[in-house]
């Protein structure tokens, strides 16, 4: 539990910003509009808020190279 605070309340820089304030504006105007399709877009940006996520700049999809021990 203490890491999802931690995720949420950490490392808000410029990007994150702005894709919180594009993500809300998109929610009320979907609301407004009665527009599914900018719901769902709202919603998934609003979640790369939430989980601090998205491809912004290099390698902003790559994953790390973790191997498993056996």
């Amino acid at each position: 539990m203490e890491t999802i605070k931690q995720a949420l309340l950490t490392n808000w820089h410029l990007m994150r910003w702005i894709r919180l304030v594009i993500g809300i504006a998109l929610g009320i105007h979907a609301f407004q509009s009665r527009d599914a399709a900018s719901g769902i877009v709202a919603s998934f940006i609003l979640f790369q808020v939430i989980t601090n996520t998205g491809c912004c700049g290099t390698n902003g999809c790559d994953l790390p190279n973790v191997k498993k021990k056996q």
